[in-house]
């Protein structure tokens, strides 16, 4: 078979004028998440401040345990912000693939101080449901209403970095956390002030608590995923082997890696059997299997090695015998 002298199909004709390194696009444009990271640290500091000398003049747990929540969110937001300049690093010859993980690595931080406060809260909760105590109500809600104002445009800031950026998300969950706690810290305010009703301080920090836990797990879930170079959930080996072995020269594609590098690259090995007589066109088919895993599967950065005879593969899935041409 030769792929030169046939008819070209579009992905072919596209392939052969374009050599296809695989490797993503990257964008240097100017980082407008991490300055408006930078503001929300000098808001959330402002915040916790006011809620630790309203939490202790009322004596509201409500309101200290949401001002140690807070101080949790600005030392969050740091470790956003520090994760995010150090991501921006280019590749260099002790991290071939660059600094991006630092991203995940920090979301993976600020999940595990989320889940840690949270336990302290809802232990908190529970010891100051069984020993109430009396709160002052109009001095709640007034350090309650300054809470929400900053923790709404603390979330504004960072919603739509957190639509793209795990790192941006996990940062984002801690405001949007406050920002409810807020609401609920006024609601609670109102009811102590005109009720009496000293419970509901006590079960809305085990409520925020519970709520904080539950989207911690979620993100956890995907950042571990990340961390343990896990095939991402979106993937199917076997639709995508069955995809890439309808291109033409392709017998089979097997010993399949798939892995990302952060929540937006992807990354693939995999060995690909051709006929001997291909051999001629293996760049070609190369770039064909490149183009296809790029546009179909949004996998950007691969590594393909050629086989002649399909290999045999041992216990751990790697293949011995090989008679190949490596990419």
């Amino acid at each position: 078979m030769n792929l030169e002298s046939q008819d070209k199909t579009p992905e072919q004709s596209e392939i052969l004028h374009k050599h296809n390194h695989g490797h993503a696009h990257h964008t240097h444009g100017k980082d407008v998440n991490s300055g408006r990271l930078i503001i929300s640290i000098f808001l959330n500091l402002i915040i916790t401040l006011a809620e630790v000398i309203g939490g202790i003049l009322s004596n509201s747990l409500a309101l200290l345990s949401d001002a140690l929540h807070n101080f949790s969110d600005t030392a969050s937001l740091g470790i956003s912000y520090g994760a995010r300049r150090i991501s921006k690093k280019e590749a260099d010859e002790a991290k071939t693939f660059g600094y991006k993980r630092a991203e995940i690595i920090g979301a993976f931080i600020n999940l595990i101080i989320l889940v840690i406060v949270s336990l302290y809260l809802v232990q908190e909760g529970i010891h100051r449901f069984f020993e109430p105590e009396p709160i002052n109500g109009p001095i709640m809600l007034i350090v309650a209403i300054i809470g929400l104002i900053g923790n709404f445009l603390t979330a504004w800031l960072l919603f739509k970095g957190s639509k793209e950026n795990i790192n941006i998300r996990s940062a984002y969950l801690h405001i949007l956390s406050d920002t409810l706690s807020s609401v609920g810290v006024i609601i609670a305010s109102i009811l102590i002030m005109y009720y009496q009703i000293y419970i509901v301080d006590t079960l809305l920090t085990i409520g925020i608590a519970i709520y904080i836990l539950v989207e911690s797990y979620i993100m956890l879930k995907e950042t571990i995923s990340i961390l343990m170079e896990s095939t991402p959930g979106n993937l199917d080996l076997e639709e995508l082997a069955r995809d890439i072995s309808t291109i033409e020269g392709v017998n089979n594609i097997h010993h399949i890696h798939i892995w990302k590098i952060d929540e937006n690259n992807t990354c693939l090995e995999a060995h690909i059997h051709i006929d001997k007589r291909d051999l001629d066109d293996m760049e070609q088919i190369k770039g064909m299997v490149k183009n296809r895993l790029d546009k179909h599967f949004n996998i950007g950065h691969s590594t393909l090695e050629f086989e002649f005879e399909k290999c045999k593969e041992d216990l751990n899935g790697d293949c011995v015998d090989l008679i190949a041409a490596e990419d």
